[in-house]
């Protein structure tokens, strides 16, 4: 089966949210919001949105408790990946990872610089990978990087990148 043949095959993944900011509320979540429904209109479930702070351990509990839990396919976060010291969302995943999508961020960085960006594309963090069988994907806060990120590489990737991950489980 060709590749995309094997993406023409469209299924549903259960995902969760978690929006990783030390300000905002479910009121002034526009990212994670955006990801919520972005998600539901591609036709994927998201078992639960949540905003945690952007502290190390608050991180990996959450990932730890997804990661578990054999219902959840993707894990999506947003915020916490600047450069400023209290930023910990990146190097808290990577350090979580089984294997990591080193491609993601690669490209994620290209899309952003040439989406008007530029140069300040080099202090855009992305990352993601797979841990215990689960996928995560870790965008910048902003909406419009998760707006870039869910549209160009997450939602056209999504179901296949679970499929792949899954089939050593059957």
């Amino acid at each position: 089966m060709s590749v995309h043949e094997h993406k023409q095959k469209k299924q549903s993944v259960n995902c969760v949210v978690i929006t990783i900011s030390d300000s905002r509320t479910n009121e002034t979540d526009k990212s994670g919001n955006l990801m919520v429904s972005l998600l539901e209109n591609a036709g994927h479930r998201v078992e639960r949105k949540e905003i945690i702070p952007d502290e190390s351990s608050a991180i990996k509990n959450m990932l730890d408790s997804c990661c578990e839990n054999p219902d959840v396919d993707v894990v999506l976060t947003n915020g916490g990946t600047g450069i400023a010291y209290r930023d910990v969302t990146i190097e808290t995943i990577q350090s979580m990872l089984d294997k990591e999508l080193t491609g993601f961020g690669e490209i994620f960085r290209m899309l952003s610089y040439q989406e008007d960006i530029g140069s300040a594309a080099i202090l855009s963090r992305a990352i993601a990978g797979v841990s215990n069988h689960t996928v995560i994907f870790a965008t910048p806060g902003s909406s419009g990087a998760v707006k870039l990120a869910m549209n160009k590489l997450i939602l056209p990737e999504v179901a296949h990148v679970v499929t792949e991950v899954k089939k050593d489980l059957k």
